[in-house]
């Protein structure tokens, strides 16, 4: 490109750098803004459990699973009951299979297929993460190879404050470190600074329902990528879309994990009677533990569960918090939690009759076994993870317009656009969040760089 300063600013170190990655291995040079200094262990990324669907993966057809684009897009449609931006999911879906190939080839990451339990929504095993299923050892690889590439350069912490563009779109961003203001000159630039979940306020306004639930997220998400595209005029989208946790053990704040109900696990609320249908997923069951139990509920497990979670790095940290109660019945079981003895006689009976194949009073169908002694239950509470609202893109993840044109060389990725999960919390699938947020920033920089390329033939042809 004609013009000094690198080729791409991204903003945000966390999927964002995924985006640097691909730019620099097509020949882009890259400046990677990044406000906090901890990146590496407490962004979203790394809190994340790092899972990455890919749909048609070569994992899956090593196992024989047949999947596709277009299930997973079914499967998106399904979820948010219709209310999914099918043009995006069809992107994002469309790239999975290579995207996650990628990162296991370019980048060197360990990638493995999850088979030992389905993912609410998912019709397909199309999950894949790293050892440990936790975001920081996932972003600790990535980070590494952006130390490795010569064409990749990190300003930490540095926060980009502005975007400044002319009619043809991007000619330089604003950029404030350590209390001094920087202009620097590109054609393109891709914000990756995640949601507006940090913001009570941003989020009383746009979410009210999950406003009362504990924040569990980076600091960092502060809604700037909404902030500086709303004044160049791009178009927003689904900004009452989020991902909730219910699942977040008390006191020590680690997750739990879902992987606890998927394997047979119930919730029970202080008296020790089940709300609900615990599978319909994690997300939305936030909610339903603010509205139906207080704010307040045990997940009650048992030992094959305790043993089959061990894969987990989250669920390690909870164990060795000391948050797990166990008992060798459900009366002293009622009695270490706190709950009304008979009432969890009642729930854990039915429970058991339901796993044995009886109808759920609250429709549940996936169990796998039935709970046995001895029990153990932790402490959790709701939390909200990321917004899954913002700035409106294409399949291209150009930032669109209010009348849906594209502002040139702007992108969005992850939490910074508007995501493929609808409305609400109750179409967000695992993955939903990893995958906008390293799908797009891949999409954005092959974008970029087929634009360079036809930029410079139009420059030699000249």
């Amino acid at each position: 490109m004609s013009h000094d300063g690198p080729d791409l600013v991204v903003a945000g170190a966390g999927g964002g750098l995924i985006g640097a990655l691909r730019a620099a291995s097509l020949g882009l040079s890259v400046l990677v803004v990044e406000r906090n200094e901890h990146y590496a262990v407490s962004n979203n990324t790394a809190m994340s459990t790092a899972m990455l669907p890919g749909a048609g993966s070569r994992w899956q057809r090593e196992l024989g699973l047949e999947d596709s684009p277009e299930r997973f897009v079914a499967d998106l449609v399904a979820k948010t009951h219709g209310e999914t931006d099918e043009l995006l999911a069809g992107a994002l879906a469309g790239v999975s299979a290579r995207l996650v190939e990628w990162m296991a080839d370019d980048l060197g990451l360990p990638l493995s297929l999850v088979t030992d339990f389905p993912y609410p929504g998912h019709s397909q095993l199309r999950c894949h993460t790293v050892p440990g299923r936790i975001g920081r050892n996932l972003l600790r690889d990535v980070v590494r190879a952006v130390r490795d590439s010569d064409l990749i350069d990190v300003m930490v912490p540095a926060t980009l404050t502005d975007v400044v563009v002319d009619a043809a779109g991007v000619t330089e961003v604003v950029i404030t470190s350590g209390g001094r203001e920087e202009r620097v000159p590109t054609r393109a630039v891709l914000l990756a600074t995640n949601g507006f979940a940090a913001d009570a306020e941003l989020v009383a306004r746009h979410i009210p329902e999950i406003a009362g639930a504990v924040y569990h997220g980076s600091d960092a998400s502060l809604g700037d990528a909404l902030r500086i595209g709303e004044r160049l005029g791009a178009a927003t989208a689904f900004l009452d879309a989020y991902q909730g946790h219910a699942a977040l053990a008390m006191p020590s704040a680690t997750l739990t994990g879902w992987a606890t109900v998927m394997h047979g696990g119930v919730l029970v609320d202080r008296a020790g009677a089940r709300f609900g249908n615990e599978t319909t997923g994690y997300s939305e069951y936030a909610a339903q533990v603010l509205r139906h139990a207080g704010g307040e509920a045990w997940i009650v497990l048992d030992q094959r569960i305790h043993e089959a979670c061990q894969e987990f790095q989250d669920y390690r940290d909870t164990v060795e918090s000391g948050a797990l109660r166990w008992a060798e019945d459900v009366e002293s079981l009622a009695t270490s939690i706190g709950a009304d003895p008979a009432v969890l006689l009642e729930t854990m009976s039915r429970a058991r009759a339901s796993a044995g194949g009886a109808a759920d009073e609250f429709g549940r169908t996936h169990w796998e076994q039935p709970l046995e002694p001895p029990y153990a239950a932790v402490a959790v509470r709701p939390a909200l993870f990321h917004t899954q609202g913002g700035l409106r893109v294409d399949e291209h993840a150009r930032v669109l317009t209010r009348t849906g044109e594209p502002i040139g060389g702007l992108y969005a990725s992850g939490g910074a656009a508007a995501g493929i999960s609808g409305h609400g919390s109750g179409g967000y699938l695992a993955g939903n969040g990893l995958l906008p947020a390293f799908g797009l920033a891949f999409l954005a920089a092959e974008h970029l760089a087929d634009h360079a390329r036809a930029e410079q033939q139009t420059e030699d042809g000249a």
